[in-house]
Parts: C-alpha cells; structure tokens; sequence
C-alpha cells in the first residue's frame, strides 16, 4: 500500500515513521521467505518482534507526546501527529496479521523437521510433569498482585508478558482480578520432550489453582504492556551526567503506557480494566493472535539443529594480516605503515583487524597513548579489556562513553567505571550531542619520532555486531588523519572549537555543509556535461534539506543510485522532480550498517565512509566523521562492493513511484541469481587465498564483477 506522503506536491516526502515500518515489513518477508534456513525464518520473526517493540517505545511514543501538545508538523508536507498516529496503527495491525500468518508457516515447518511447539491441552500425558516442575522450578518465583480497595492496580513494567486472571471467591461469592507476570530470568519455551516445546506462560496458567488457593479461576488471558523509553536528559541543568542519567534511567521503567497487547480471545470487560489500570487509549490496544511477544523465538533460533541454519561461515584474515607464521601475531603497525588498509566485516575478521589493533597498541612498550569513542560495545569486551590493561600498564588512555547510547547506556555506565578505575581518562561527550563517530587513535614512539595510527569506520568497536553487521574500517597513518583525529578528540575532550578539519568530515561542523556541496558539484559537473553520478549507501535518509539537493542535482542530469536499508524519504520517479532516482534496499543474512557516498566529480571520482546516516539528528546533533579513501586498491574495492549492491536481485527491493517497494525479483520477473551476501563471501574468501602473494597482488576483486 502506498506510503504517507504526497507525490504530487513540490517536495515529495515519504515520511518518516509509515517508511520505518516499511522496512519491518521487508524484514518480516525473510521470515516468510522459504528459501531461508528454517531457523533463520525463526530468528527474523524474533527480529521484527524486537523492532516492533523499539519502534513503539521511541517513535511512537514520541508522536504521542506531540500528538498532546498540538504540535505542529516540522517536514516538508507532513501529517499532524495525530493522522500519523492513525495510519502507524491500521498499517501495524496489518503487520499483526502478517507476523500470524508466518508464524503458523513457520511452526508448522518446524513440526515438519522434528520441532515442535504444542498447547499445553494438547499433551494431557506431560500435566502431571509439568506440574511437578511449575512447583520446583516456577511457582517460587512467581507474585500474584490482586487489585481490589486494599490493593491498587500494580505497576506493570514495560515488554513483560503477564497473566490477567478473573477468579470468584466462592465464600463471598465476589469475583476478582490479579495479575501474575511470567519471569523472564525463565526460558520462555519449556522442553517436555526431544525438541518438543511447550509455553512457559501456558504451564503458569494450567497451575494458576496453587498460586489462589480456595479460589475459582474463571478465565485467564495474556498481555503486554509497551511503555515510553525516550530519555528526557536535561544535560545543561545536570551537575554530574552520569548521575543524571542514572536517576532518568529508572524513570523510564514508568514511562507513559504507549500499546496494550492482549490475546485475542480477551473479553472487551477485562481489557477496560488494563486500559484504565495501565492509563492506555483503546486505539492501542491491539489483538494478537497466538504467541505475544515473538522476541521469545531466541531460544528456538539458537536450538542446535545446523542442518536448519545457515553453513557456518569464518571471518577471513584481511590478506595484509595474516601472520608470517600460524603460531605468531601479525605486526599490525608494519601492516599500516605499508598501506592504508581496508577491512570489511563480517566478512573478514574483526578479531583479526580493529580487535587486533587495540590489543597491540596495549601490550606495545611503544605505544604512550590510545583514544577511542565507545559508541556501543559487548557485554564481555575485549577491547575494554585491553583499554583497562593499556591504563594498568601506565598508558594513557582516552576514552569517550556515549552513556546517551539508547538501550545501552547501562552497560556503557558501568564499563565507564571500571575504565575510571584503572586509570583511563574518561568523558561523556559534549553537551546536547551524542557522540557516534567509530574512530581511534594511537600514537607510538618510532625512534625519535612520534607517529599516530588511527581507525576510522563505520559500525561500533563490537565483536558481537560485527558478526552480524556489515561495516566497513580504515586503518591508516596518514599523517593528516592523524593530526585530524587528534584534534577530533581535543574537541570531544577539551575546550577546542575547532571546526575545519585538514581530511575528516565532522557532524555537526561541516558535514551539512559539505554533503549539499558536494551534491551541488554533482549538479554542476552534470549542467557542464561532465560525468556526474552520486551513490549513497545509508540506514537512513529522510533530512529534507539533503533530499532536496538530490532532487535538484537529479533535475541538472546527475545520475543518482540510493542504497538505503531502512527509512527513506526520498520519493523517488516523481514526474518532473526526481524522474530517474533509484532507490534500493537489501535486506537478509547481515545487517547492512556501512555508509557508503561515492561522487564522480566530473571524471575524478571520490570515496568517502563514515558514520553518518543524513538525518537530522546525524548532521546537527551527533559527532559524525567520515573519512575520504584515497588507497587505489581500497577504492576498487568499495567500488566493486558498490556494484555488486546496484546489481542484486535476490535480496533487493526497489522503491517505486508510487511509494510502494517490491522486490527486484518481481520486477524483473525471474528468481533473483546474485546475491549480494554469497558474492562478498566468496569474494572474501578469494582475498584470503592471495595472503601469501607481494602488496597489491591484483588491481580488485575479479569476483565481485556481478556479471562474472
């Protein structure tokens, strides 16, 4: 169905929140897609769920709170918060019905394969096990919270899955309410047999007659409570961040309720007594049908069944990395100062490169100093631990913890700490921006002299993500990115206000200002008949000054491609305004991260990747930086990577004119043949075999060619 906007009016614009869901729907395909490994289809249903529930809790959350204060819409063309709010929930309720129909599919391939998820009525012959192990392993963990005049309506915490329990007193002859929540430190699916699975929450309800001795139980129904958990940080008026943050941390446990999810069979006089008890509108109250709350599907996605995965695949040592000997390390700062280097997660290894990089700069009697942002990070952290060892060892160490990072900044709290207590130098960034940028620098005494080393990328120091991510790093030592970086972080961590750069490309500086220049040169390169072509690949775009430049440098006769994963409000192949624009996104095995701005120049092509997405926020409220690539190999490269991108038919939807995206397969009319994923593999793979070759063995990768 077409996406909120108006094609027809003089700035086309897609907006923001219906484009967002857009995408879950595309990730919701591959679960329903039956070329996927089963269990892949299962962890891509657990994926949507999880997306879904941030969705609510950031954005619509936040259309909520405009919706009441009557504020006025800031996009080009865009609908008050209230029209958004009703189209998000008649398109979500859709989704609902989609999630059903895959999730069915789905459970009933896994029957098929030897899986099974059953209803609790259906296995009469397991009630008395099960029931020995509600009362070992369950019922001690469980609180039953009536509601009548001596007990309010309890607190109910945001995404956990409860039970709304009607009973009769049948001394008073009363009838009652209470709440029981599922524990989610329990495994959601409880295994009654080989690979036989039964819910935990359906096992609660069976047994509820143990928790309400003497009662009636009438009727019993699930539901799920989905609560605000944008942070509202006054940092200006904040005596100490870390504090503040902590104490708004545990205010957003009782954020607004923003959706009500309850089993379809609830009866409409126990939904008004959540509504009310919970403080949600009906309109968010949604219906689902079977399972709540998919992100349960983990535990199935993780099962050990490799014949239902995909094959597992190696993270290739980047050529110019691989040790002279399988029982040495290789000399990172010699591979640097050999060459810029180029890695390209996951398919060459983290561990290998960036990893490698810090956990040398730590044990190098040379190495004085090492400074790095934190954006996100694992929970086991090699790379603090190596800062923390770095610190412990005398080096001075430089760390800034985006403690603002959402849903992480717990965790970056509490590695924040421990890096105080060893020694690091840590900051929390400037105030009123979050710090995104993906860069480290190391400086190193060589003889006499001192050299800095740095790391410029695209995806967070995270081993966990970057086997999952698609992200692209530079390493270098470039003595102008490093005299950049250096002074990058003079700015994040003193007074500086600096804001031109020799190399590096800063947010909120002057990236604005040079990605509509460099747009604008496209524009006049294509007026001037030179070669004028622009490729962006981002997560998102939807800054309405940048999709203006685009529509302007697309009228002048610039040829534009936009590989953009999830939110684009860009509305492509609009008559007389963006006629020739493609817009593409792919979606499957990996997360497509990297970003990616390729420009002509009129015959003098530039490469540029970063951390940016052009978004509001990136370009005015982050610390973005990008970084031009200038190593010939490097640049075929991205190139290569670029066009196997704009030629895959298999994983690939297009953005159409009407606002609508299909799947290049359907447009084309034939099953799609490259693979964006299974080509960089092999690709990476070819690299590998060349590690013994001499420094620049060929000019590219023959195999990324889309027509090889």
């Amino acid at each position: 169905m077409p996406l909120i906007g108006e094609a027809g009016s003089a700035f086309p614009y897609i907006n923001r929140e219906r484009s967002s869901l857009e995408f879950q729907y595309r990730v919701l395909y591959e679960a329903g897609d039956r070329r996927n490994p089963l269990l892949e289809r299962v962890k891509f249903l657990a994926i949507f769920s999880s997306n879904m529930d941030e969705f609510f809790q950031i954005r619509v959350s936040g259309l909520m709170e405009q919706a009441e204060a009557h504020a006025q819409p800031v996009a080009p063309g865009e609908k008050p918060a209230t029209e958004q709010l009703a189209l998000i929930r008649a398109r979500f309720r859709e989704l609902l019905a989609e999630q059903h129909q895959v999730f069915e599919q789905v459970c009933a391939a896994l029957g098929e394969n030897g899986i099974d998820i059953v209803e609790y009525d259906s296995i009469p012959e397991h009630h008395e096990t099960l029931r020995q192990r509600f009362l070992d392993e369950i019922y001690p963990v469980l609180t039953p919270l009536a509601v009548d005049p001596g007990h309010p309506f309890p607190y109910i915490s945001t995404l956990s899955l409860s039970l709304a329990i009607r009973m009769e007193d049948p001394d008073e002859k009363e009838e009652r309410f209470a709440r029981v929540k599922v524990p989610d430190l329990l495994p959601r699916f409880l295994q009654i047999g080989q690979n036989k699975f039964v819910l935990l929450e359906q096992v609660i309800a069976a047994n509820l007659d143990m928790l309400f001795t003497g009662m009636n139980i009438l009727e019993t129904h699930f539901f799920r409570v989905t609560r605000d958990a944008d942070l509202e940080l006054q940092e200006e008026e904040a005596d100490d961040l870390m504090l503040a943050l902590e104490a708004e941390l545990r205010r957003r446990r009782f954020g607004e309720a923003v959706r009500l999810e309850v089993d379809q069979a609830m009866p409409s006089s126990m939904r008004q007594i959540l509504q009310k008890g919970i403080g949600a509108d009906p309109e968010d109250c949604y219906e689902i049908p079977g399972m709540l709350d998919h992100t349960g599907l983990w535990q199935i996605a993780n099962l050990d069944r490799p014949d239902l995965k995909l094959p597992p695949y190696s993270p290739v040592v980047p050529p110019r990395l691989v040790p002279p000997d399988e029982n040495e390390q290789a000399d990172i700062f010699a591979a640097i100062r050999a060459g810029d280097i180029l890695v390209h997660h996951p398919y060459e290894s983290f561990a290998a490169s960036t990893q490698r990089f810090i956990a040398q700069a730590a044990s190098d009697p040379e190495v004085l100093s090492i400074k790095m942002t934190l954006y996100r990070t694992s929970g086991d952290s090699p790379i603090v631990r190596d800062l923390i060892s770095a610190a412990e060892r005398g080096k001075q160490v430089v760390v800034l913890v985006e403690i603002k990072a959402r849903f992480d900044e717990e965790a970056n709290i509490t590695w924040a700490r421990k890096l105080e207590q060893a020694g690091a130098h840590v900051v929390y960034g400037l105030v009123g921006l979050k710090t995104h940028s993906k860069t480290s620098l190391v400086v190193r005494r060589e003889g006499s002299a001192l050299r800095r080393y740095v790391h410029i990328g695209t995806g967070n120091y995270n081993p966990g993500t970057a086997r999952l991510y698609t992200d692209i790093g530079l390493l270098s030592c470039r003595t102008e990115l490093g005299a950049d970086v250096s002074d990058l972080f003079n700015v994040l961590t003193g007074l500086s206000r600096q804001r031109d750069f020799r190399r590096l490309i800063v947010a909120p500086m002057n990236l604005r200002t040079w990605i509509i220049d460099m747009i604008e040169r496209e524009a006049e390169h294509a007026r001037a008949g030179r070669e004028a072509h622009i490729i962006l690949k981002l997560n998102s775009l939807v800054d309405p000054q940048c999709i203006s430049a685009l529509y302007g440098a697309r009228k002048a006769g610039a040829e534009i491609d936009l590989i953009i994963r999830g939110i684009c409000s860009l509305w492509p192949e609009v008559p007389g305004v963006s006629e020739g624009i493609h817009v593409r996104s792919i979606v499957g095995q990996y997360l497509e991260h990297s970003r990616i701005f390729s420009f002509a120049n009129g015959g003098h092509p530039e490469l540029y990747i970063g951390s940016a997405d052009l978004m509001e926020r990136n370009l005015d409220r982050r610390v973005e930086a990008l970084v031009p690539i200038e190593d010939p190999e490097a640049r075929t490269r991205i190139d290569a990577l670029l066009a196997v991108m704009m030629a895959d038919d298999r994983r690939s939807w297009q953005l159409g004119g009407d606002g609508v995206y299909r799947r290049t397969e359907e447009i084309n009319g034939a099953v799609g043949s490259i693979d964006t994923f299974e080509t960089l593999k092999t690709a990476a793979l070819e690299m590998a075999e060349t590690a013994a070759a001499p420094r620049r063995p060929r000019a590219g990768i023959g195999s990324l060619d889309p027509t090889a």
